[in-house]
């Protein structure tokens, strides 16, 4: 009786050891991004039909580095906006 009465308390005893306070640990988890690319615009120079003057081929080549600068802006927005932490509760 006494020996049962040992292994009971300290098996007791034993197990307020384990239980404590929950811990919480944070672990990343991969999450899909779902930004939508932006469509790519068209660009003026492939628009130009052969043998087209210097003055208006440079004059388009002008206008699609604009365009194409834009275009990479809405880009570099969607990739910030997938790397971007996520923040929750």
């Amino acid at each position: 009786m006494k020996r049962t009465a040992f292994l009971g308390l300290s098996t007791a005893l034993l197990a307020g050891c384990v239980v404590g306070p929950p811990v919480r640990i944070n672990v990343p988890v991969p999450v899909e991004c779902r930004a939508n690319e932006p469509e790519r615009p068209a660009m003026p120079t492939e628009l130009l039909r052969l043998g087209v003057d210097v003055d208006r081929w440079i004059g388009a080549a002008q206008a699609e580095l604009l365009l194409r600068e834009g275009y990479e802006d809405e880009m570099r927005a969607v990739l910030r906006e997938c790397i971007a932490p996520i923040t929750g509760p």
